[in-house]
């Protein structure tokens, strides 16, 4: 018996949380405090470090001492089935929690037994006969909802049913032998499956719509109506096919996502490349991905230039470029060019498939909204039986109508009783709602979160990284002397082709973006870093320096009204650095963060749901004031620690209600687990967000949290519309039952007409348009 222990982080706390092991990584800083070359303080870790770095630890997670096991059951595509499982075993010693995965007919268990051959007994006992998924294994895929066989079938009985329903009303006989031979041709070949079903509900003490369909075609065939029996059970049949198939479509919305890899690759293996099963293919192994292919396996570009089309992990239709050292997803799509790459995670710990794993395993985290319905359905059903009783018994006492009439209005009464179309239309709701996020590179990792987005009156964003691009960029040059601003960023990126630091390699990038082609750099000589202060050489026999403030003061060439530049400057959150010859200061250049051109939509939209934007920061507060303001957030936070971070969501909190954090470095983790929902940016291709946040954004796209706001208020509305409608129409057929005007046809239509009504509203969400 193979086993799983459970890979999970623990419950969800404020503090202590988990940092995962990384390189260490030095907190944003000002651009006043020291550092190396250019004064700057090195960041170390970049946006996808620092996504990889957070942690917000789930909050549904079984005891870290329960092993766990899967089990693949075919039967199960109903919470008709779910209760039976748990009613089964939920009582057993040794069971810690049951979850739930109806669209892919899952079941985990959590348990503290040493064999397990008890639990299976137990299932097989009630029709549900499980199948063992290995550790690691990949659930085969499931048969079709329909075959042709149950077509065959299905169709048989529907001409069976009525042809005996004609047969009643031409000779005008219920009894007609004809009709009832026809009946039972129905019954038995559509009917066969749910009687089956009804018979071991009531062998194990359980009220579900099987038990309740038997009785009431038990009680028909008892009263004589044999044409309204076989019609009810083909109908009944019919709806259960129908809802079938529509669940299947959800099914395959999530199974899409786990589908979009490729099963083979071609690997280069001696001198020839070779197609090999991906499941095969290795961490480090060279692989070969051409135009219009997908891409096979998580990777790193070794040779090669193309475009590809990222839509399957961040949403994003727009191809990226790529190039050598950048970054390959499983299921990516190259539109053009070829490239060869170096596998860096094996099939089964691709970035896609981590996201399809966290969906399937999100759909057994159920949401408020159906935790309220499966407790509502508990004592729902035995209350409308009840009801139905004491018709069948009190109808014939308190009216002049004969107990026939009565007990063909119970056995209505019983048809409508199960809440099937108030239990199903949650997690299809649900699926669907997740499904629509994932498409547009939004994991969102349970109903709970996605049900909570919609609550939200404030949201926290951290600066660097969320907001901005969180690396440096040429931001000024500006000449004081007699250079032209063209000819002072070639002789500063002359200078700075020669360091590695981050704010040296955007004075360069600034000039390849800005200048390059209308002349070379020129060559250096006796180039020196200035710890701290900046960097030295000589170009065509002259000595330029190029560093910070503290290295103008050392030199001494300070004046006020250069000290006045350099304060505006630096006000403004940017690192000043100076160009300096003999003669003195000949430019002046600033470097900065900046934002991304999405950010101020962004806010725009969140402002427009009535969220209100908060923007936390570990820069100076100057700094980020200034970047607040062109993003459009009116409430900017600076010079916070981790802990300050946390402070501020739960003053939040108190102020506003319901908070999200969003964040990308490990700085923001106390305030991601305080936070009701810790949204993680960026987070395509790191294991660790994807495992831990509650939602994670995969690219770097602000505007998407506000699509993941919309879409929660979508799903809890559709929630509430099959609510709504599943409890209207049964109170509707409740009231035309009670008074005698309803018949068996009805019952059907409204008990599986309204499991039909809401699995579609519910499947709506699959075409959510932002």
């Amino acid at each position: 018996m193979s086993q799983q222990s459970p890979q999970t982080p623990p419950k969800r706390a404020i503090i202590p949380i988990h940092i995962a092991p990384q390189a260490p990584c030095c907190a944003p800083s000002s651009p006043t405090d020291h550092g190396d070359d250019h004064g700057h303080t090195d960041s170390c870790c970049g946006p996808a470090t620092q996504a990889a770095q957070l942690v917000s630890p789930s909050s549904q997670e079984a005891p870290p001492d329960a092993a766990r096991v899967r089990y693949r059951i075919e039967q199960m595509d109903c919470p008709t089935e779910e209760r039976l499982i748990r009613n089964k075993l939920e009582p057993m010693p040794g069971i810690v929690r049951l979850d739930f995965n109806l669209i892919g007919r899952e079941l985990t268990i959590y348990h503290r037994l040493n064999d397990l051959h008890p639990v299976e007994e137990a299932l097989i006992a009630i029709g549900m006969g499980p199948h063992l998924i290995e550790a690691g294994q990949r659930p085969t895929a499931l048969p079709p909802a329909l075959p042709m066989r149950a077509r065959l079938w299905l169709a048989v009985s529907g001409v069976a049913a009525v042809a005996a329903e004609a047969t009643a009303w031409i000779t005008g006989n219920e009894h007609h032998p004809l009709g009832a031979v026809l009946a039972v041709v129905a019954i038995l070949t559509s009917g066969l499956p749910t009687l089956k079903k009804g018979w071991i509900a009531l062998r194990h003490f359980t009220l579900n719509i099987y038990f309740l369909m038997t009785l009431a075609v038990g009680g028909a065939l008892i009263i004589g109506r044999w044409s309204e029996a076989a019609m009810v059970v083909f109908l009944f049949a019919l709806a259960e096919a129908i809802e079938a198939l529509s669940l299947e479509r959800a099914r395959h919305a999530i199974q899409s996502l786990s589908a979009l890899a490729p099963d083979t690759a071609q690997v280069w293996l001696g001198s020839n490349w070779v197609s090999q099963p991906v499941e095969q293919v290795r961490t480090g192994a060279r692989i070969r991905v051409r135009a219009g292919e997908r891409v096979p396996l998580d990777a790193r570009v070794t040779q090669g230039q193309a475009a590809l089309n990222e839509a399957p992990i961040t949403g994003e239709s727009l191809p990226v470029e790529k190039q050598e050292g950048d970054t390959l997803y499983a299921g990516t799509i190259v539109t053009n060019g070829v490239l060869e790459a170096l596998v860096t995670a094996a099939a089964s710990d691709s970035t896609l498939a981590r996201v399809a794993r966290a969906i399937q395993e999100a759909q057994s985290q159920r949401a408020p909204m159906q935790r309220f319905v499966d407790q509502f359905a508990r004592y729902y059903t035995p209350i409308v039986v009840l009801l139905a009783l004491a018709t069948a018994v009190l109808g014939p006492l308190l009216t002049t109508q004969g107990w026939l009439h009565w007990v063909y209005q119970a056995l209505v009464m019983l048809v409508i009783a199960c809440p099937c179309a108030l239990v199903v239309s949650t997690p299809v709701t649900v699926v669907s709602g997740l499904a629509a996020a994932a498409r547009r590179g939004i994991l969102v990792k349970g109903g709970a979160h996605l049900e909570g987005g919609r609550l939200l009156k404030a949201i926290a964003l951290d600066k660097t990284g969320t907001l901005t691009h969180g690396k440096p960029a040429l931001t000024l040059v500006h000449s004081l002397g007699a250079l032209t601003d063209t000819e002072a960023l070639r002789l500063a990126a002359t200078l700075d082709h020669h360091s590695a630091h981050p704010v040296a390699q955007a004075v360069v990038q600034g000039w390849e973006a800005r200048a390059a082609g209308q002349a070379p750099l020129s060559e250096v000589t006796a180039f020196h870093s200035l710890h701290g202060q900046g960097v030295r050489g000589d170009i065509d026999q002259q000595t330029w320096h190029l560093g910070n403030h503290r290295l103008l003061e050392d030199l001494g060439l300070c004046s006020p009204a250069l000290e006045a530049q350099l304060a505006e400057i630096e006000q403004t959150g940017q690192t000043a650095l100076i160009l300096i010859n003999r003669a003195g200061p000949q430019a002046l250049l600033a470097v900065s963060d900046t934002l991304r051109p999405e950010s101020t939509d962004a806010i725009s939209q969140l402002k427009a749901l009535g969220i209100h934007p908060v923007m936390l920061s570990g820069d100076n507060a100057l700094a980020a004031r200034h970047m607040a303001q062109q993003a459009g957030i009116d409430d900017a936070r600076g010079n916070l620690l981790p802990d300050d971070k946390l402070k501020a969501i739960e003053d939040l909190i108190l102020e506003h209600g319901h908070v999200c954090m969003v964040g990308d470095g490990v700085n923001d983790g106390p305030a991601l687990a305080r936070a009701h929902i810790g949204l993680a940016m960026g987070a395509a291709g790191t294991a660790t967000a994807l495992e831990a946040a509650d939602v994670a954004i995969m690219d770097d796209d602000p505007r998407k949290i506000a699509t993941f706001v919309r879409l929660s208020h979508r799903t809890s509305a559709v929630l509430k519309q099959n609510i709504a409608l599943a409890l209207g129409i049964k109170l509707v057929f409740f009231g035309l039952a009670l008074t005698g005007h309803a018949t068996l046809w009805m019952a059907v239509f409204a008990d599986m007409g309204a499991s039909l009504i809401v699995v579609f509203n519910g499947l709506r969400l699959l075409r959510f348009k932002d």
